[in-house]
């Protein structure tokens, strides 16, 4: 295997998908953070790729700028200030970008992987470009509603630097609201954690800290409980503290255990005229106007009327469930599927008023086989990071729904997943996409599929 050089002059091409742009060295693919297309950069190469047929680099030095370059808003993620490439934090690797770029590149990748994956144009579909978010910031900071961070061995609250395990000690975070920043948990000793997330009402309200040990055993579940008991002093009344004794993924399984050590474990978040109740380290849209911003595209989308049946898949808390529900009627139905049961606890309480809506647990092909007589007039799905895949396409095809809405997190995947519907005898007929993560790579989108 060739050695990779540790510096490069190139000149940037296009965007691609996951925050880079493409550039070539003697014929090898070099995916470069930190630029924009057609700037002329010094980089430094970070890692060589698999059997060397691409490399990565991040750019240390902007020898011809492109006309949509400007200060980075957050002086530790600002790429060309850093000492070493993995001195900067992950999580704004388009923050020195105007924001109106920042939606066109997102822009071109959605556009990119559709025709790629999918052989179909977005333009075709009604795609007119990234849109803001609903009540948007003009310096597109201030949105971040959820947050996690690591702990250094120092015991202060840091970030991860992208694609490493480099912890960067981060006193703030200025793509987060005033909320988690105001609690200054940097001025705590965090020994003993692992990891801290925090979650805050986008309406106000009291945020609550997640802390996770360190070492899931009993020695690291005291010293934990013990930082715990700091912050739970250091935030007192401003805040709400939990301990989960399994990583968060692992509790949303039902695997770990979440302990109150003050306030409550859970989060009260309103939408229009419904409220919802969300747990410790249940899913919620991270951007402040997320919630409100996607539920008027997918209530839109689906053109959901009274006496109408619904599914809504990757129901989460109900954040697209309750509004259907009130849409179709107590003549209609809905039926809400989510797979972690704590989310799924959580989705019951927010939907009991609402006799119309039945939640059950489970995952989302085996729920429909086990309802294979449903047949509803439409489906609502929001499916992980790694889409819905073809176990679900199938067994929503085999409903028969006349028509799917499709919000993803992940132009790749929701590709992927219109070209499984394509094969099932879906057409894809409407598109939107949203920055609802300004500064960062990725977008959201919202799409109709119609059964031909």
């Amino acid at each position: 295997m060739s050695q990779a050089p540790t510096e490069l002059e190139l000149t940037l091409g296009d965007v691609a998908h996951g925050g880079f742009t493409v550039a070539r060295h003697e014929g090898r693919v070099v995916f470069v953070r930190h630029g924009a297309p057609g700037e002329r950069v010094r980089v430094a190469v970070t890692e060589p790729g698999e059997k060397d047929r691409f490399w990565r680099a991040d750019v240390t030095e902007v020898l011809e700028a492109s006309e949509h370059r400007v200060k980075h808003p957050w002086a530790a993620a600002d790429a060309l200030a850093a000492r070493t490439p993995d001195a900067v934090p992950g999580g704004a690797e388009f923050g020195h970008l105007r924001l109106p770029y920042q939606r066109e590149l997102k822009g071109r990748v959605l556009d990119e992987q559709l025709r790629r994956l999918a052989k179909t144009e977005a333009s075709e579909v009604g795609f007119t470009g990234v849109e803001a978010a609903e009540d948007e910031r003009a310096d597109g900071l201030g949105w971040r509603t959820r947050a996690a961070f690591g702990v250094d061995r120092a015991g202060s609250l840091a970030m991860r630097a992208a694609r490493s395990h480099t912890l960067i000690k981060t006193p703030a975070l200025p793509l987060a609201v005033d909320a988690i920043n105001d609690l200054h948990l940097s001025e705590v000793d965090l020994s003993g954690l692992g990891r801290v997330e925090i979650a805050a009402p986008a309406a106000g309200g009291a945020p609550l800290v997640l802390v996770v040990p360190a070492t899931h055993d009993a020695a690291g579940v005291r010293r934990a409980g013990a930082a715990a008991n700091r912050v739970s002093r250091h935030v007192g009344e401003r805040a709400s503290v939990g301990l989960l004794t399994q990583a968060a993924g692992a509790a949303a399984d039902g695997a770990g255990e979440l302990r109150r050590v003050s306030g409550r474990t859970w989060l009260q978040e309103q939408v229009g005229e419904h409220a919802f109740r969300v747990t410790g380290e249940g899913f919620w849209q991270v951007h402040r106007t997320a919630p409100q911003t996607l539920t008027h595209a997918v209530l839109t989308a689906s053109g959901v009327q009274e006496g109408e049946d619904w599914l809504d898949l990757y129901a989460g808390a109900g954040l697209f469930s309750a509004p259907l529900a009130q849409a179709v009627g107590p003549t209609g139905s809905l039926l809400s599927i989510e797979g972690a049961p704590g989310t799924h606890r959580d989705a019951r309480k927010n939907l009991h008023a609402l006799p119309q809506a039945q939640v059950l647990q489970g995952r989302v092909e085996r729920a429909l086989r086990e309802h294979a007589g449903t047949r509803p007039h439409g489906v609502v799905l929001d499916p992980p990071r790694a889409g819905a895949g073809k176990a679900s396409v199938a067994a929503i095809a085999a409903t028969g729904a006349q028509k799917v809405v499709y919000v993803s997190c992940d132009p790749a995947s929701f590709a992927r997943d219109v070209d499984l519907f394509a094969g099932r005898g879906y057409t894809l007929e409407g598109l939107r996409g949203f920055d609802l993560y300004p500064h960062t790579h990725h977008l959201e989108t919202v799409a109709v599929l119609r059964r031909a």
